[in-house]
């Protein structure tokens, strides 16, 4: 192999939301990118074509071991971005073998690979134990599974805790906590997304009477550059923005997309009966709820992030919601999403 003096970038989850923002990022400020998708992935065109692709599966190491790969005397810095998320609640083992064993196969070609300066891992606000409403819920430096609810943040804690255990042993790592995540060019059509269609094209008759954390992915993706430029060791960064309301949040669509208004918001006592009933339908009929229990505690639980130690350290940022809703709305548009 050639002798090169240059650094590559090994990021996980590329044709995600997120990890595809990072991508193009990183090439715009004329970094050497190298993505991970998964074969056959359809979301694989979404990836910038100045990105070097490797195909692989997190729970496989030889195609973990192509990806780490370098020509010597080449440097790399792993984002690993990858996960599968649900806001399905139950346990899933495939979401533990990719989330926890995914994240642990990195941690150990991290170490293998001398080469290997540096890894970013993205872990989520959800794998932080929640505090009463009217806390703000800052960072932690221990993870625990049984302090936070549902499959998804439960494997979250655990690949977050074995990062740190790895960096404790003195691999150079730190962990970004994401809120939640909406903007532009989120070509999979996201949860968030999802949600601001349906509001637009008044698919939504009602909402809940309870509150979203939202980032736009523009300052996700730099926050998470920004770690694998300045973030410590051992270290962990909340990338969250201000709580914003179920009621201010769809007044902002109605505003940017010039749609009607949501009028009716459903306390959040009533929407988890609602929610109960219609599990127990949906289970009867061997067929998804609409709305589910989890869902309703994500909007009734304390979504307020502080992300002052990434601002402080990292030069974290964030833009106003309305900023990111035009871009996004506008973003509908231009690729028909939306009339």
């Amino acid at each position: 192999m050639e002798t090169t003096n240059k650094t590559i970038y090994l990021v996980t989850g590329a044709a995600g939301f997120l990890g595809g923002t990072i991508c193009r990022q990183l090439l715009e400020r004329g970094e050497a990118v190298r993505a991970f998708v998964l074969p056959n992935d359809p979301a694989e065109k979404y990836v910038p074509g100045e990105a070097e692709i490797v195909r692989g599966d997190l729970t496989d190491m030889d195609s973990l071991e192509k990806f780490f790969s370098v020509p010597k005397g080449t440097q790399t810095i792993v984002m690993h971005i990858a996960s599968i998320v649900t806001v399905n609640p139950n346990f899933s083992q495939k979401v533990i073998d990719v989330n926890v064993g995914g994240t642990k196969n990195i941690i150990e070609l991290c170490k293998k690979h001398p080469e290997c300066k540096k890894l970013v891992y993205c872990s989520s606000t959800g794998a932080i134990p929640e505090l009463p409403k009217g806390e703000k819920i800052g960072e932690v430096s221990a993870f625990d599974a049984d302090k936070v609810l549902g499959c998804y943040s439960q494997s979250k804690a655990l690949a977050t805790q074995a990062v740190l255990d790895a960096a404790a042993d003195g691999l150079e790592a730190c962990v970004i906590h994401p809120s939640g995540i909406m903007g532009p060019e989120d070509f999979a059509v996201g949860e968030t997304t999802k949600v601001l269609i349906q509001i637009i094209n008044g698919e939504m008759p009602a909402g809940i009477d309870g509150s979203f954390n939202l980032c736009d992915v523009r300052d996700l993706a730099a926050g998470a550059i920004a770690a694998a430029d300045k973030g410590k060791r051992g270290e962990c960064y909340i990338l969250g923005n201000d709580e914003v309301s179920f009621r201010d949040f769809s007044r902002l669509v109605s505003e940017e997309a010039h749609c009607k208004k949501m009028k009716m918001f459903i306390p959040v006592k009533i929407a988890n009966a609602l929610a109960k009933f219609m599990e127990k339908q949906a289970a009867k009929k061997g067929k998804r709820p609409l709305m589910t229990t989890f869902a309703v505690y994500n909007l009734a639980r304390n979504n307020d992030f502080d992300s002052s130690k990434a601002k402080r350290e990292l030069g974290y940022t964030t833009r106003s919601y309305r900023e990111t809703m035009h871009d996004e709305i506008a973003w509908l548009k231009a690729t028909g999403k939306i009339a």
